[in-house]
């Protein structure tokens, strides 16, 4: 990887070499932006969306930029920073990371969350931490390359809070399994190459102990994808239809019913990058400044209760960045996040739930009725999409019982179902045959 600083030059406590090195990588490949970026009231896009809702042909252009520059950061060495070196990363911090994603943001690059997020953010370090050599060596440096985009199939019509419950089966099939049920709510399937399914595997035992997960060719016969239509007018969601799909037994990811141990690794991951995510539209609308704007563009700036819930929604964002600080932290230490990533995934759906309430009290009719006056009907978006950051990444119920728990060490709620046989307490037939 030409142009890449020795690891042994870097010094951890002295982040002014690598930053200088990453400006020198983004200078060569990518323009800077101009200094400031804030949002000025009545100037350029006023879209304040969570979700895309970009035509088909727009989403794949987009997809295709994604690609291209992830493939350019790995091939000069940033596409893995923290990843093993046999895979082509660095074995760097997460601080590391921090600073290169900070000053990557003030550069104009294209947005690769189709990737990122999901893909490299939760299956990848799933993939690292479970998969057997040759699916490791298979996959992870297509993925972080940005050949391949990898999607999550986890949540099921029956099972979404309560993940233990899936009841998506597989059966022994030779020297494979073969997969049958339906997946839902899963983001960028119809963009991906492979998936993480978890599935039932043992009925006769708890259903926390009776599942095991693989990695699915999403181009694999039987299986098949239906996009569903948003009501921000997007499909980024997906329900998944498995049908006597074969999984090869080496594209099985830690040991047969021992699931849950993988689905775990998937789902911490999945709260670090849920709590403190958001998208550039949203970040610069939802600024203290922007706010301002808009309270004086619609003379509501003198309104004492909307002036007092601006300061309560900005307070409730400074808590957030700070659990999301301690988490950093933490990482940087060498540590695990604990349930404060919960938490902050808690607070921010909240948040964003109270931002949209707060500005539809001050456009009224205006944010979903389009008049053509900038910055009103495109709070729209937001609005639509803020009921989805409550229930995306956990729920807030499922958030809520990990705060009382680990953080209050309240008792858990008392239950059945973590102690009868899974095929007891079955809300359908879904799961008759599963091998044992």
């Amino acid at each position: 990887m030409a142009g890449i600083t020795s690891e042994s030059d870097i010094d951890v406590d002295d982040p002014s070499g690598f930053e200088s090195e990453v400006r020198a990588f983004l200078d060569a490949h990518a323009q800077r932006r101009p200094s400031g970026g804030e949002r000025i009231w009545g100037t350029g896009d006023d879209r304040v969306s969570f979700f895309s809702n970009e035509s088909e042909e727009e989403e794949i252009r987009l997809i295709s930029a994604a690609k291209t520059w992830q493939r350019t950061r790995y091939d000069n060495g940033w596409g893995w920073i923290t990843g093993p070196k046999e895979f082509g990363g660095r074995e760097l911090s997460p601080t590391h990371q921090m600073i290169y994603d900070a000053v990557e943001s003030k550069y104009d690059v294209p947005d690769t969350s189709q990737l990122s997020v999901v893909g490299l953010g939760l299956i990848g370090p799933t993939i690292s931490a479970h998969a057997q050599q040759p699916t490791r060596e298979r996959y992870l440096p297509a993925m972080y390359r940005g050949d391949i985009i990898a999607c999550q199939l986890f949540s099921e019509p029956a099972a979404g809070s309560d993940l233990a419950a899936v009841e998506t089966r597989a059966t022994r099939s030779g020297d494979g399994w073969l997969l049958n049920g339906q997946k839902v709510w899963t983001s960028a399937a119809q963009h991906s190459q492979i998936g993480e399914a978890l599935c039932r595997t043992d009925t006769s035992v708890p259903k926390h102990r009776g599942m095991t997960a693989f990695i699915v060719d999403m181009t694999a016969p039987g299986v098949e994808v239906r996009p569903l239509k948003q009501m921000t007018g997007g499909s980024e969601f997906n329900e998944v239809f498995l049908n006597d799909v074969f999984v090869p037994d080496d594209h099985r990811l830690g040991e047969v019913n021992g699931g849950w141990t993988v689905a775990l690794t998937t789902l911490l991951n999945e709260r670090d990058v849920v709590g403190g995510s958001s998208t550039e539209s949203v970040t610069r609308a939802l600024t203290p400044d922007s706010l301002a704007a808009l309270m004086r563009a619609t003379w509501t700036w003198d309104d004492r209760a909307l002036r007092r819930d601006l300061s309560e929604f900005l307070a409730e964002s400074m808590a957030v960045a700070a659990l999301n600080e301690q988490s950093a932290r933490t990482l940087a230490v060498g540590g695990t996040p604990g349930a404060e990533r919960s938490v902050a995934k808690l607070m921010q759906g909240r948040n964003l739930t109270r931002a949209a309430h707060f500005v539809s009290n001050i456009l009224g009719p205006r944010m979903i009725a389009d008049t053509g006056e900038w910055g009103t009907f495109a709070w729209s978006q937001l609005l639509l999409a803020s009921p989805a950051m409550r229930i995306l990444g956990g729920t807030e119920e499922i958030m809520k019982n990990i705060l009382a728990e680990q953080v209050l060490g309240l008792p858990k709620d008392p239950t059945i179902d973590n102690s009868r046989p899974f095929k007891d307490i079955a809300r359908s037939g879904a799961t008759d045959g599963v091998s044992k």
